[in-house]
């Protein structure tokens, strides 16, 4: 009796998948238009011209921001621009000979040589040498917190003691009380994984998210559940005694990401992440609505955390969600029943 129950049990969920899979597809992007870390409308010209040796549509994009006071939109086309400066620098190079005191310029070869330390055997010895540029980047301009947040990784990386990244912490939130790449930093220094706790970085990220609405510092906690999730996976845990907290951090994600329209690339990492957390709490239909809100957006964090194949596994992800949600749903549709529900924890 128990084995027919069990076998009915697998058919009827096998049944509702077919029904139900096609439908849940029609709000998600095709998978061969789905694009990893696409670049935005601003970002996309710059990289282009990089990619031609040419280095002036960077230096006007990453000077607007300066202007604009863009602290955000600054840290991020940062990041993308040494991403592709690891492989191809030439137009760096030029850069720096044409303007060798520009701040723009400083703070992307600060910020890539700081990468290239990381990747070195010898970290901390190579992130010591390569101090004096984040500091030449910092006082080019005394307003920006970007390069505050490179100092905070900075110090992660040499083993800096907590005074002394309190005192890089205080520099940098005095120019920018919510920059989201300083307190992503801090994040860090917190974890588990480097000086402080999973409780820490909980602590950290909740007081910090309950400062402004809206803002990405609310994706915080998430990020914080997420370092915990993995580590579970890595230890071979699958409960926690912090499950509620995760799920809070999910849920004012959730509430953050509403507050942004669908297929907007700005929220698209914080997106990608809250997906991979609510798939790790068996919410499945929230999961999917996340992808739906995605779009064509994949990001490699965090996929590339949990594979080397970031972009199959965001596809991967997205099709389980789906097909979790197509088999929980009612073959026949009673009473508003048949509608994918929020939580299948």
């Amino acid at each position: 009796m128990v084995c027919t129950m069990a076998l009915l049990r697998a058919l009827l969920s096998t049944a509702r998948m077919i029904r139900h899979s096609p439908p849940l597809s029609a709000g998600l992007s095709a998978d061969d238009a789905v694009l990893l870390d696409a670049p935005d409308e601003r970002l996309s010209p710059a990289l282009v011209a990089a990619a031609l040796g040419e280095y002036e549509p960077a230096a006007e994009l990453l000077a607007a921001t300066r202007d604009s006071a863009d602290w955000e939109n600054r840290d991020r086309y940062l990041g993308r621009l040494v991403a592709f400066a690891r492989g191809r620098d030439g137009w760096l190079v030029d850069w720096l000979a044409a303007a060798p005191r520009d701040p723009d310029a400083l703070l992307v070869k600060a910020e890539l040589s700081v990468r290239r330390a990381w990747e070195s055997p010898a970290r901390a010895e190579r992130l010591r040498e390569v101090g004096p540029l984040i500091t030449a980047a910092a006082d080019a301009d005394p307003r920006d917190p970007v390069p505050w947040r490179l100092a905070l990784d900075h110090a992660r990386g040499t083993h800096a003691t907590h005074t002394a990244f309190e005192s890089l912490w205080e520099q940098a939130v005095r120019r920018s009380a919510h920059h989201y790449g300083c307190h992503v930093a801090a994040l860090r220094y917190l974890s588990a994984a480097w000086y402080g706790s999973h409780r820490e970085c909980f602590d950290f990220a909740e007081q910090a998210a309950d400062a402004l609405p809206d803002s990405l510092v609310q994706a915080l906690p998430v990020r914080a559940a997420f370092d915990l999730l993995l580590d579970n996976q890595a230890a071979g845990r699958t409960t926690s005694v912090l499950e509620e907290r995760i799920d809070a951090a999910a849920d004012l994600a959730i509430k953050l990401s509403v507050a942004y329209r669908p297929g907007d690339p700005w929220p698209a990492e914080v997106r990608n992440l809250l997906a991979y957390v609510l798939l790790a709490r068996g919410r499945w239909a929230e999961a999917l609505h996340q992808f739906n809100l995605i779009g064509l957006h994949a990001t490699s964090f965090p996929w590339s955390s949990v594979s080397e194949d970031a972009l199959g596994r965001f596809l991967d992800a997205r099709d389980g969600a789906r097909l979790q949600v197509a088999s929980l749903t009612p073959l026949r549709d009673r009473a508003g029943h048949g509608r994918p529900r929020g939580h299948y924890a």
